[in-house]
This record gives C-alpha cells, structure tokens and sequence, in this order.
C-alpha cells in the first residue's frame, strides 16, 4: 500500500524528505553521538552521561532545576539519570547549613577522576567528529549552538 492510498499526500512526503530540520538534526546527532559512544564505552560511560557530567562540573553547586533547564532536559529523564550518576558515586548531593530542601548537586571526586581519564577518549572523538563533519560543517554547528543556547526549554 503505498502512502497515497494511506491518505498521506505525496508532496507533503516529498518536502518532508527534502526539507525536515528534524530528521536531519536527529540523523547528525545520531551519527555523532555514536561516534562519541564508541570511544567512551571503555570508561563505562556514554556521550549524553559524559556531557552531562561535564555541565555538572561546569555548574559547580547547582539545582536540579537548574541542571535541567542548562541541559534542556525534561525533569523525568534528568532525574534518572541522577539517580544513575549517584549510583555510581560521579555526583553528590551538597549539604546545606541549616538542613533545607535545596540540596545542591557537585561533581564528586569519582566523577573529576572519571572525566579526567574520559578526558583523552573524548578529544579522539572530537577529531573523529571533525573529519566526519569538515571543519566548516563542524564550526558552523558549534556557531548555531552557541548562538541559541539562552533559548530557554519548555517541559
């Protein structure tokens, strides 16, 4: 049954398949992250837990909250993948004097060891990412995160 008997207009398949910003984000992403993937699953980590333990570091003594809306990450899947990087002891919950709610997030030494020996791994698969991409596709990426990055992200 081809789409036209599904009722799917033919021309919207079209300029979908020519024109979708989704589908090739998603595509570019896909292949990157694999690539990243590839050279840090030796560390026992993946390219999104990497990043976000790299934004965590960055952060210093930061909120869920304020993890999430740095990562543009819905609260559910921050929260899993919280809960992950405690298990394994990369982050820790800060106390705070006088015992309140706000219990800061901090890279904890394990996780400072990990990215310190992640580190080399990581940079291997920068250049991958470049070659892969060119150098002018790669520096125009970076340009167009680096220019919507105050976007902010809504759940």
């Amino acid at each position: 049954m081809s789409s036209k008997d599904k009722g799917v207009n033919a021309d919207v398949v079209r300029e979908i398949t020519r024109d979708c910003m989704l589908t090739r984000t998603r595509r570019i992403s896909r292949l990157v992250t694999n690539i990243y993937d590839q050279a840090l699953r030796r560390h026992g980590i993946n390219a999104p837990q990497f990043s976000l333990l790299v934004l965590i570091a960055k952060l210093g003594a930061a909120s869920r909250a304020e993890i999430g809306r740095a990562n543009y990450q819905e609260r559910s899947t921050l929260t899993r993948n919280l809960a992950l990087f405690l298990v394994e002891g990369w982050i820790e919950e800060q106390v705070t004097e006088g015992g309140g709610r706000r219990r800061p997030i901090v890279i904890s030494q394990t996780g400072r060891e990990l990215l310190g020996t992640a580190a080399p791994t990581w940079s291997e698969a920068q250049v991958k990412a470049k070659q892969l991409l060119g150098k002018e596709n790669f520096d125009a990426i970076v340009g167009i995160a680096d220019s919507i990055a105050h976007v902010e992200f809504s759940e």
